[in-house]
C-alpha cells in the first residue's frame, strides 16, 4: 500500500494531489461513509454549549478523517479475525482427516 505522505509530502499542492489519484485510483482503498450530525437551530446558548462539550467528551479526540480512520481499521481487524480463525479451522479440520486417514491405513495393514 502506498503511504500518500511519503509520495507527495506534507503539504501538497492541489495539481500533486489530482495527478497522484489519477496514477493510483484503482490501488487507493475507500473507507465506508461515516455519519455527520446535522444541526438544529438551539437558541439557549447555554445548552448549545452544554451539548458541545457532551459531543466533544463523546466522539474522543481526532478529527472526522481520523475517526474514520481507525473505523476501517477496526473493521479489517475483524475482518482478518475471521478469515484467520476460517483459516484455523479449516486446517485443523484438515490434520483430523489425515490422521483419520493414517488410522485407516494402519488398521489395514494388519
Amino acid at each position: 500500500m502506498l503511504n500518500v505522505i511519503e509520495v507527495l509530502g506534507a503539504e501538497p499542492k492541489d495539481y500533486e494531489v489530482y495527478e497522484f489519484i489519477l496514477k493510483h485510483y484503482y490501488s487507493l482503498q475507500f473507507s465506508p461513509a461515516v455519519a455527520t450530525v446535522v444541526k438544529e437551530n438551539i437558541r439557549n446558548p447555554k445548552r448549545m454549549q452544554r451539548d458541545v462539550r457532551k459531543q466533544l467528551r463523546d466522539t474522543g479526540i481526532g478529527t472526522k478523517s481520523q475517526q474514520a480512520l481507525k473505523l476501517q481499521q477496526e473493521q479489517n481487524k475483524q475482518e482478518r479475525k475471521v478469515k484467520s480463525r476460517e483459516r484455523k479451522l479449516a486446517e485443523s479440520k484438515r490434520m483430523f482427516e489425515l490422521k483419520q486417514q493414517k488410522k485407516k491405513e494402519k488398521h489395514r495393514g494388519r
